[in-house]
């Protein structure tokens, strides 16, 4: 898609039929949302990759990049589009 070539982040995929469209780990159903928020609330790396043994160390980082990546991104409204 072309939200992943776009932020050049190899390892999130969003696909519309898969979780939503929620940016995954791509050939999984792990969420960015769901790594940022285990890590958030306390959760080490280390045990997050023990939690999701099918990832990677370097896709959790891409993770992040892609979090920071989407919490500096701004958003328009439609109308702000056509106007």
């Amino acid at each position: 898609m072309l939200l992943s070539i776009m932020i050049n982040e190899p390892e999130i995929s969003v696909e519309s039929h898969i979780m939503g469209g929620k940016p995954c780990i791509r050939g999984t159903r792990v969420t960015v949302g769901c790594i940022v928020g285990q890590l958030g609330s306390g959760t080490s790396r280390e045990r997050l990759l023990e939690m999701y043994p099918y990832i990677t160390n370097e896709q959790v980082d891409a993770c992040l990049r892609f979090a920071a990546w989407r919490s500096q991104e701004e958003e328009l409204s439609f109308e702000q589009l056509t106007a």
